[in-house]
């Protein structure tokens, strides 16, 4: 060959040992582990749904809507040309896209529409596969469907507002709600001085007439955290006479004017950035007593309850993604003459994130169960108010370094944009702060044990169930009776504590539920002492590769 014929031949070459795009694919069909979950529970007439949302999230179209609300972030415009306030935030077409295909495929309404068994747990794994596509939509999403457990503590106002719900159509146009297809609500609790600490809110409550339960009040105060400022309406929390009430705060009054809900600045954040969140200020804010004066914080905690089952299910979410980019990616690159994904070292890699995952998805449906059961029976829901709790902070505490992980099993390619990983791993530390953060989730497990005894009891009886069925699950129920035991270590040591329950309860969920293969390496690696620190420390003797082809077959991928 000529020296030119060489040239020529390095200047033009194939892609080669490169993975196909993944899209177009259903990201319900290929999730073993979810669907087995679901097949326990009675939801078979959800499976329709389920089909059509894991089908559109994995649309090439809806994939590219993902990557450009958040390249293309919200914009806020206080003014417009002429000096008049708007507090509007624009938004790109594709995030209005991403909200219709949540709303329309009732993410936020199919819990509350009609008395079938399982909303809850169909709306659980409808945004999850959401979650998958696109985080940012998933706050107002959320927020909605959470917001419907705080209005029904008012039943006219519910009136009023759970038929624009449950309508389940996206409306984005800023105007009275009386006048749109659907709405979306949101929630405006935290303030700079205080944060979690909502006792030391200062933002205010005038009653505009007689007051009480329903009645008109005017709301002066600042608010340090609103996510998704362009919902219609927002639960919020302001003093009145007696005490710190909740209040809904719609954007518009009732007499057809702008609500004054001035919108301060947008926040930028580290991840989450197609969804707006903002400050806002209240001054002469129209709003509507939501429950008793001094009532606030337990009206409101009915929202913050179920928006805390969504960060839950929102961490399984992202560990089930990172694992199908890691392994997909893997099924199909080379290196030293075999496939990644047949290479040992990175077999224990995959299989051990695939556990992590299946873990956190078994968990995250049998929360949804209590949920749904909690309105006929008291056991759920003590269940639920402690067990979603401890989800919530043991599964955001796993997602960070598991997308990292995952991130590192494509190498170079992973850290690069357009891999999608990076967006992943920006948000991964969100649902962990969101909602309560680390500590605070913590002392509210603390605070169900101390005040709702019978909440612990049932979350041992739901662990206890697996008695006998694994010899390092069984050690870990005694580690963990003996630091219930001993009162003087249960608040410094909380955080081990939340963490010990939580590890116990997926251990039992796996050795009920999951193959052999699954709940042995789980018990061993988490329970026992044949895992590291780090993911892909798994012993040797453990079926890597049949836990991966559980979590995405090579064959189909």
């Amino acid at each position: 060959m000529s020296d030119r014929a060489h040239i020529a031949e390095l200047r033009t070459h194939d892609v080669t040992n490169q993975p196909p795009a993944l899209v177009d694919y259903n990201l319900f069909e290929r999730d073993t582990p979810l669907r087995e979950a679901l097949a326990r529970e009675d939801v078979a007439w959800g499976q329709p749904a389920l089909q059509a949302m894991g089908a559109a999230c994995g649309r090439a179209e809806t994939l590219t809507w993902a990557d450009l609300a958040n390249r293309h972030t919200p914009e806020l415009l206080t003014h417009d040309r002429f000096g008049h306030r708007l507090d509007e935030v624009v938004f790109h077409p594709a995030y209005h896209e991403l909200m219709r295909l949540g709303i329309e495929h009732k993410v936020p309404s199919i819990a509350w529409s009609g008395d079938r068994p399982g909303g809850h747990t169909v709306h659980t794994v409808l945004e999850y596969l959401l979650f998958q596509t696109e985080a940012g939509v998933c706050c107002p999403l959320t927020m909605t469907y959470a917001a419907i457990a705080a209005l029904r503590n008012q039943p006219e106002v519910a009136a009023e507002w759970e038929p624009r719900i449950l309508a389940a159509s996206y409306d984005p146009s800023f105007r009275p709600a009386s006048e749109k297809s659907g709405v979306t609500i949101g929630m405006a609790m935290t303030e700079k001085q205080g944060g979690s600490d909502v006792r030391t809110n200062t933002t205010r409550a005038v009653p505009l007439g007689k007051g009480g339960p329903g009645e008109a009040y005017e709301l002066t105060g600042h608010k340090w955290f609103c996510s998704a400022p362009m919902c219609d309406a927002f639960l919020t929390l302001a003093y009145a006479e007696g005490g710190l009430s909740c209040f809904l705060v719609p954007r518009w009054r009732p007499d057809g004017d702008r609500n004054p809900f001035l919108i301060q600045r947008l926040k930028d954040k580290l991840g989450n950035r197609s969804n707006a969140s903002s400050e806002i200020e209240y001054d002469g804010t129209w709003a509507q007593l939501i429950g008793e004066e001094g009532r606030g914080v337990a009206t409101i905690m009915d929202m913050v309850q179920h928006t805390r089952l969504d960060t839950t299910l929102a961490p399984a979410a992202m560990m089930r993604q990172a694992v199908v980019q890691a392994t997909h990616h893997s099924c199909h690159r080379s290196a030293f003459q075999r496939r990644l994904v047949q290479q040992p070292l990175m077999q224990n890699v995959l299989a051990d994130l695939a556990l992590e995952s299946e873990a956190a998805t078994i968990l995250t449906v049998r929360l949804a169960r209590a949920f749904d059961d909690a309105g006929n029976d008291d056991t759920a829901g003590a269940f639920a108010r402690i067990a979603v709790a401890v989800g919530k902070y043991w599964l955001n505490k796993r997602l960070p370094n598991l997308v990292y992980e995952a991130m590192e099993c494509l190498g170079g390619a992973g850290y690069v944009e357009d891999s999608g990983m990076p967006r992943l791993y920006r948000e991964a530390p969100l649902n962990s702060i969101w909602e309560g953060s680390g500590n605070v989730i913590c002392l509210d497990v603390l605070r169900a044990i101390q005040r709702t005894p019978e909440s612990l009891e049932v979350l041992l009886a739901e662990i206890g169930a697996a008695r006998g069925g694994n010899r390092h699950l069984d050690a870990a129920i005694e580690r963990l009776q003996r630091l219930l035991a001993d009162p003087a270590e249960v608040a410094p040591q909380a955080r081990r504590l939340t963490e010990s329950l939580a590890l116990c309860l997926q251990g039992s969920l796996l050795v009920r539920h999951a193959p052999d293969v699954v709940s042995e390496a789980f018990c061993r690696s988490r329970l026992g002492d044949a895992g590291g620190h780090a993911y892909g420390t798994l012993p040797s003797d453990v079926d890597h590769a049949a836990i991966i082809e559980r979590a995405w077959a090579p064959a189909a991928a």
